[in-house]
């Protein structure tokens, strides 16, 4: 699969060869599905805690007497029954770790981004590292780029000075940089526009490639 590969001018100055085996398998859905579910719940902490009607506090006595007062009868306040009593059922720490084999993960990292080829979300760039560390001339790249949309994921090299970049798309809050080896299928599917430097295709062949 041959793409067209842009300059920081948004011309173009040549192609690129992608691998077949990365940006051109029939995706599949339903391990994507999995992996953007296990993406996600690895991320949550699990820190949510509720106190049950033994850790609440007071309500040691009881509120009144069993008869008599013509009200319902209580033992304790901390009864689940009353406002500042405990939960019943309540979330308590725990992990919500999911775990995948790896063959699973590359394949749904290459059906990302052969779905993003096959939708034409797909941009090749060459020499963004050279590009003026201002927020208006990355701005101004990504509006003449192909691909118009308005939220943009840029992959660059694995290795190599991008401090620019970083600088150029720091406040822009459309646009996410993340580094060839940190290429998720979260951040691949939520991103109209994937925008790949000429350094981060071959870290990407090199990974995920079937050679």
């Amino acid at each position: 699969m041959k793409v067209t590969v842009y300059d920081t001018k948004a011309a173009e100055v040549g192609s690129e060869e992608l691998d077949d085996s990365v940006f051109m398998i029939e995706p599949n859905v339903p391990i994507m599905h999995q992996a953007h579910v296990r993406q996600q719940a690895n991320r949550r902490l699990g820190t949510h805690d509720t106190k049950t009607r033994s850790q609440v506090r007071g309500g040691g006595r009881k509120p009144w007497r069993q008869k008599g007062t013509g009200r319902a009868r209580h033992g304790s306040t901390r009864s689940p029954i009353w406002r500042t009593g405990g939960v019943v059922f309540g979330p308590h720490p725990r992990s919500y770790t999911k775990k995948m084999p790896k063959k699973m993960r590359h394949l749904a990292i290459r059906s990302a981004l052969s779905a993003k080829a096959a939708s034409d979300g797909l941009v090749v760039i060459q020499g963004l590292g050279e590009l003026e560390p201002r927020t208006r001339a990355m701005r101004d790249l990504l509006a003449d780029l192909p691909v118009n949309e308005r939220r943009t994921l840029i992959v660059i090299g694995r290795d190599g000075d991008w401090e620019s970049v970083y600088r150029a798309a720091g406040n822009l809050g459309e646009v996410k940089i993340i580094r060839a080896g940190y290429v998720n299928v979260h951040d691949v599917l939520t991103h109209e526009r994937l925008l790949l430097t000429t350094e981060a295709v071959e870290t990407i062949h090199e990974l995920w490639g079937a050679n």
